[in-house]
C-alpha cells in the first residue's frame, strides 16, 4: 500500500530556513572572497550567530542538518588510502597520549565554571568534558545538569576552538585552511560516472544507521565516514562528493551551529562566554603540551597532533586538517577515539569525583 505523502514544511520553518541559508551563504561567500580560514563553515557560523543574537529567528531542521554531516563523512572517509593500514601501528603511543589528555581535561575545565563560575557540579563537570556535544548534553542532563548551559557552553567551545586554530595556522604558519572543497572535482565537470556517485550515495544513506548499530560516537558523521573508507580502500572509488555539494554541506553545518543561540539571554551569554574562553584556553593549552610531548616520544609533527588533540568538533578539525593538507585519517581517528572513550568514561569518572 502506497504511504501518505509527508505533510508540507510549514511557512514559518520554511522561512527560518531560507533565512538561515541565504544568511550561512553570504557569510561564507564573504569569508571566501576575502581569502579567510575554513570560509563556507565559518562565515556561515558567524552570519547566523550575529543574526540569532540580533533578534532574528534562523533555523535549520535536523534532518537536514544530519543529511549535511553524512555528505561531510564521506568526504572524511575518502581521504583513507590504501596504505593506511601500515601506518596505523604508529600511532598507538600518540593515541595513549590522547588517553591521559582526555581524562584529566574535564577535571580542569570543568573547576572553572564550578569555582568562577558556581555551577553546580554536574553541570560543571559535563560542560568541560570536550566529547560529543549532543552525547555529553544527553549524559549530563540525565544527572541532573542544566541542558541549556552544557549546550551553550559545548557550542562556545567548538566556535572558539575552530575559529582560533584556523586564523593561528594562517598567522603563524603562513597557511590559509582556504576551502575543503578545493581538491575535488565539481559535479558540472563531468568527472563523476554513476559509479562513483552511486558508491558516495550508498556511503551516506547507509552510514548512519551502520554507525548506530556499531554504536559509533556520532553515527550520523562517522559511519558514512567508515563506510566511505571501506568503498575507497577497497578501490572501488577514489573521488570525493562533487565540490557543490561540499560546500554545501559546510554552509548547512555551521549555519545550524550558530542558530543555537536563537533566543539566547545576552547577559547569559556573556557570562557563559568568559567562562567557556577561559575553559577553552586550558583545553587547547593541555592540548599543545599533549601534542609537544606526543612529538618528541612519536617523532610526528606537532601540527598534527595538535589539530589531533584539540577539543574542536571531529568534523571541524578533520575540515582544517583537510584543508592543510595533513593527514586526515590519523586526525579523524584521534577524534574518533577521543569521543568514544568520552562517552565511555564519563559517567564512571564522574561518580569518582563524587566519591
Amino acid at each position: 500500500m502506497l504511504q501518505p505523502p509527508p505533510p508540507p514544511v510549514p511557512d514559518a520553518a520554511r522561512r527560518r530556513l531560507i533565512l538561515a541559508l541565504v544568511l550561512g551563504a553570504a557569510g561564507g561567500g564573504a569569508f571566501h572572497l576575502l581569502g579567510l580560514p575554513l570560509p563556507w563553515m565559518l562565515g556561515a557560523l558567524l552570519t547566523v550567530s550575529v543574526a540569532a543574537l540580533g533578534g532574528l529567528r534562523p533555523a535549520v531542521p535536523q534532518p537536514l542538518r544530519m543529511g549535511m554531516l553524512a555528505v561531510l563523512g564521506v568526504m572524511l572517509g575518502s581521504a583513507f588510502t590504501p596504505g593506511l593500514i601500515d601506518r596505523i601501528g604508529p600511532w598507538l603511543p600518540s593515541m595513549a597520549v590522547l588517553l591521559v589528555v582526555s581524562a584529566v581535561t574535564p577535571f580542569l575545565a570543568g573547576a572553572v565554571f564550578q569555582r568562577l563560575g558556581g555551577w553546580d557540579r554536574v553541570t560543571a563537570y559535563f560542560s568541560g568534558t570536550p566529547g560529543g556535544l549532543n552525547e555529553m548534553v544527553a549524559i549530563g542532563t540525565a544527572r541532573g545538569g542544566d541542558e541549556r548551559t552544557i549546550v551553550l557552553v559545548h557550542t562556545l567551545r567548538i566556535m572558539i576552538v575552530v575559529f582560533a586554530l584556523a586564523v593561528w595556522f594562517r598567522l603563524t604558519e603562513g597557511v590559509a585552511a582556504s576551502q575543503a572543497a578545493g581538491a575535488t572535482p565539481w559535479l558540472v565537470d563531468g568527472a563523476f560516472s554513476l559509479a562513483d556517485l552511486a558508491w558516495l550515495a550508498a556511503a551516506a544513506l547507509a552510514g548512519r544507521p551502520v554507525g548506530r548499530v556499531l554504536r559509533l560516537p556520532a553515527p550520523q558523521l562517522t559511519g558514512p565516514m567508515i563506510l566511505a573508507a571501506a568503498t575507497h580502500l577497497a578501490g572501488l572509488t577514489a573521488l570525493q562528493p562533487p565540490a557543490e555539494l561540499i560546500i554545501l554541506a559546510q554552509v548547512v553545518v555551521g549555519s545550524a551551529l550558530g542558530t543555537r543561540f536563537v533566543g539566547a539571554d545576552p547577559v547569559r551569554l556573556l557570562r557563559t562566554a568568559i567562562l567557556a574562553v577561559g575553559s577553552s584556553v586550558i583545553m587547547l593549552g593541555l592540548a599543545a603540551a599533549a601534542a609537544w610531548g606526543a612529538a618528541a616520544l612519536t617523532g610526528l609533527p606537532f601540527l598534527l597532533l595538535l589539530l589531533a588533540y584539540a577539543p574542536g568538533g571531529l568534523a571541524e578539525m578533520s575540515l582544517i586538517g583537510l584543508a592543510l593538507g595533513m593527514d586526515v585519517p590519523f586526525v579523524a581517528t584521534h577524534h574518533v577515539v577521543r569521543i568514544a572513550l568520552v562517552v565511555a568514561l564519563a559517567p564512571l569518572m564522574f561518580r569518582l569525583l563524587k566519591s
